[in-house]
């Protein structure tokens, strides 16, 4: 199963729909703040070169990685074999 990791913040409402969606799903992931953690805050930076939010990344059971930045549900979808 592939991992999921959403960089957001605390007041980003397209990070919450993000993972309200993820949630009707019955998809797990990690939600990391960068507006309350400077270290993830620059993590995200050195993945993403920007500072936009949500930005996801889905590292695949073969260790690739695909990153989306903003809330795309069919991007979402296509990666993780959902239906809309």
């Amino acid at each position: 199963m592939a991992k999921i990791k959403i960089y957001t913040t605390t007041t980003c409402p397209y990070c919450k729909m993000e993972k309200q969606y993820l949630d009707s799903k019955g998809i797990s992931y990690d939600s990391v703040f960068v507006d309350e953690d400077e270290n993830e805050a620059k993590k995200m930076m050195e993945e993403s070169h920007q500072l936009g939010v949500p930005f996801t990344v889905i590292t695949q059971d073969d260790g690739s990685k695909v990153t989306i930045l903003g809330f795309d549900r069919n991007k979402l979808n296509e990666v993780l074999g959902l239906t809309g």
